[in-house]
Parts: structure tokens; sequence; C-alpha cells
């Protein structure tokens, strides 16, 4: 193109085009065959049912047909009266052409079943002209978002975070799955219940989901309790005096560190076996108390910044080593207490490795992540997945909660760079 306009780089307008012109004319071309039946998704949009429970995947299909051939029309018409207006159309019709035509890779198989277009289709039966739509889409959304100078970062931030979200919808999507089996051929259910999360907490005697959770919650607060105060005494003692033996007692620390902890499990229960404390919830808060100090590193490197001079003051003003922690550097340290608090109660919240080894079969005490993988047992899966997603919302809400509340507090602490 030759001309200018301002705030459009019309270099590569006429890629865009070109792109909505093969993304609409795929719509026109073989999407899903099988058996000697071919359909495209114009005629598929036009051959599927207007009501029942396919209402919102028929609107799907109807808006990618429909962006798809505004698209087009839209930047046949920009093409010879250009303007910063129509072009932010064609971009923003054609970003929903994308995310229609993304959306399709999972829920065709659902609407051409369920409509009884093809019979026992899978995503395999696609044919080229749902691929050549799919690509042109995302060629022209960027063409189209250059010319109008958008950051084509949210293209690739988008992509992220649909790959990020799919296990967590599909998790969820299953814990309100009512037909029950492991693996069913199709990702939404034909019908939602909340009966999976009653029967967690129905059946105690069989299923004791309401106790492994609760000795969850009791191991996690424990942990997080007693292992943050360990980590900020160690990393004050470590950055605040001076000793002898303090470097070489550092180094032994990070060595030690350096090694995954699966190494010394048999050791470390054959040790709580001796001191009659195995298949016990103590054994873990014990554990994870033992191993604390060496997670001292990052709440070091944070009161290493801060300077000298504010011990100096407090000790010229008559205070000892305790009080110049509790009263001078903790109030400083809200950020880092924070980071701490999170990550131990997440590694506690979450820990699997050594507690299914150390309960054994003693059901009343597992933690929810043991009592989690029993239920995925090879004899159990068919009868409790649904349970288990159930479950595995459960546990993951609670940290959510604390993640979103604490975020902030989170990055300040891991940063260093806020202190009160």
């Amino acid at each position: 193109m030759d001309k200018k306009v301002i705030g459009l780089n019309l270099e590569h307008y006429d890629k865009a085009l070109c792109g909505s012109i093969v993304g609409a004319a795929s719509l026109f071309l073989p999407y899903a065959a099988k058996d000697g039946t071919s359909l495209s998704l114009a005629k598929t949009a036009l051959s599927l049912p207007g009501e029942g429970k396919l209402t919102f995947f028929v609107c799907v299909v109807w808006v990618l047909v429909l962006t798809g051939v505004l698209s087009a029309i839209c930047a046949i018409y920009s093409r010879f009266r250009t303007g910063v207006g129509s072009v932010k159309l064609c971009r923003n019709l054609q970003a929903i052409n994308t995310l229609s035509f993304t959306l399709m890779l999972f829920v065709s198989k659902y609407v051409l079943t369920e409509s009884g277009l093809l019979s026992g289709f899978l995503n395999r039966n696609l044919s080229f002209g749902y691929y050549l739509g799919l690509i042109a889409s995302y060629f022209t959304l960027i063409r189209f978002m250059k010319t109008t100078k958008t950051d084509r970062g949210y293209i690739l931030l988008t992509i992220l975070g649909v790959i990020w979200l799919f296990p967590v919808l599909w998790i969820l999507l299953t814990a309100l799955r009512k037909e029950q089996g492991y693996y069913v051929g199709y990702f939404f259910p034909h019908a939602l219940t909340f009966q999976n999360f009653v029967e967690l907490f129905s059946h105690p005697s069989v299923l004791p989901f309401g106790r492994w959770w609760l000795n969850t919650v009791i191991v996690a607060v424990s942990a997080c309790v007693v292992n943050t105060l360990i980590v900020l005494g160690t990393a004050y003692v470590l950055s605040r005096t001076r000793f002898a033996g303090r470097k070489p007692f550092m180094n032994i620390l990070m060595i030690i560190g350096m090694f995954p902890g699966f190494m010394s499990l048999i050791a470390v229960y054959n040790i709580l076996k001796g001191l009659g404390l195995n298949q016990s919830l103590m054994a873990l808060i014990v554990v994870g108390a033992a191993g604390a100090a060496m997670g001292y590193h990052v709440t070091k490197g944070f009161f290493d910044t801060f300077p000298k001079a504010l011990d100096e003051a407090a000790i010229i003003d008559g205070a000892n080593r305790f009080q110049i922690f509790l009263h001078v550097i903790l109030p400083l340290s809200k950020s880092i207490i924070v980071y701490t608090v999170l990550g131990t109660f997440l590694g506690a919240w979450s820990y699997y490795i050594f507690p299914s080894m150390l309960f054994g079969d003693k059901q009343s005490s597992y933690t929810a992540a043991v009592g989690l993988f029993w239920l995925t047992d090879m004899r159990r899966i068919e009868t409790y997945y649904t349970q288990f997603a159930a479950g595995a919302v459960v546990v993951a809400v609670p940290i959510v909660i604390l993640f979103i509340w604490l975020q902030q507090f989170y990055v300040d602490g891991l940063s260093g760079s806020v202190k009160g």
C-alpha cells in the first residue's frame, strides 16, 4: 500500500487481507471427514439444531463462520477506504475468529457427535480445511496487530494462558461430571453435578477424605509456624553475627541442600521407627523442622540488605540481639516473612513422597496428597476417579486463595526490594 495513515503500519495490511480471504475460504472447504461423509464449517453451522444442550456450541460455530466472513468483507472494504477505526474493527473480528477456531479443536467432537452429523468422530478426523483456517486465522491476526501497532505478545500470553488453564478446567469439569469412570472419550460432560463433592465427605468409613484434609491442615499449619521461625532465626544469625565456623557451616548447609531429600528417606524412616514416631503426623512435622534451616538463603540475602547502623543504634540504646531481631528487623521484614510462610505452607500442603512411605497402610494418618493418590490405584480408579478430581479441587482452593491474597507480598519478598 502506498497510502499513509497515522497510527497504522500499512506494510502488513495486504498480507492480512490475503490471510482473511484464505480464512473465509476455508469455511467452505472440508472441515471434518469420516466414513465418506465430508462437512465444511459453513455446512455444519447450517445443519446444527438451535436448541437443547448444544446451544452454546452452536453459537461457537456460528460466531466462527460469521466472524470469518465479516473479517474478510471488512478487510476488503478497508483496502479501499483505509481508516484506523475500520482496521481495528478487522483486528477485533479476527481475534474473535481466532479464538473460535481454537475452541473448535476442543468442541468439535461434542458438536458433531451430539448433533448426529458424524458418529464416532475424533479430532484425527478433522480435515485440511480446519487446519488451513486455524493457521490462516493466527497469521491474519498477527498481521492485523502489526498493522495497528498492537503488541503481538498478547497472542503468546493468550496461548500460554489457555495451555496453563486447560488442565485446571479439565479437572474442574471432571469433578462436576455426573458420568462415572476414568475415561469417557469427551471433554465436556453430558451432565453436571455436585454429588462428587458431597460423596467426598459422606462416607468417612469408606472414603475418609475429611480426615485426610484435616491432617493436611494440621501438618501444613504446624510446619508453616515452626519452619518459618527456624528459617528466620537461622538467616538472622548467619546474616548479622560473626562466629567461628560460620562460613564452613554455611558451606555444609549448601552442599547438603544440593542432594535430593529422598536419598535419605530410608534412613530417616528407620530413625523415626526407632523413636516410635512412624505412621504419625508428628513425624512429618519433626522431619520438616529438622531440615528447615537449609532454606535460609533467600531470607539471609534479604537481611543482608539492612544497614548495620540499625543494629548499632539499637545496641547503643541497650537492646540485645534478640530484642534487635524482634523489635527492629522483623517489623521491617513483613514481605520476606510472608514469602517464607507461603513457601513452607505450600511445601507441607502438597508433600507426597515421604508421607506415602511413612504412613504405609494407616489410612487415618494419610494427608490429602497420599489419600488422593490412593484413589487412583488401578483397583479403585474407575469407581473413585470423579471423587479424586473433586478432592483435587477441594485441596487446590485454599492454596489459590492464599496465593492470591499474599501474591503482592510474595513478589516483594522474592525481590527483596520492599521493607516495611
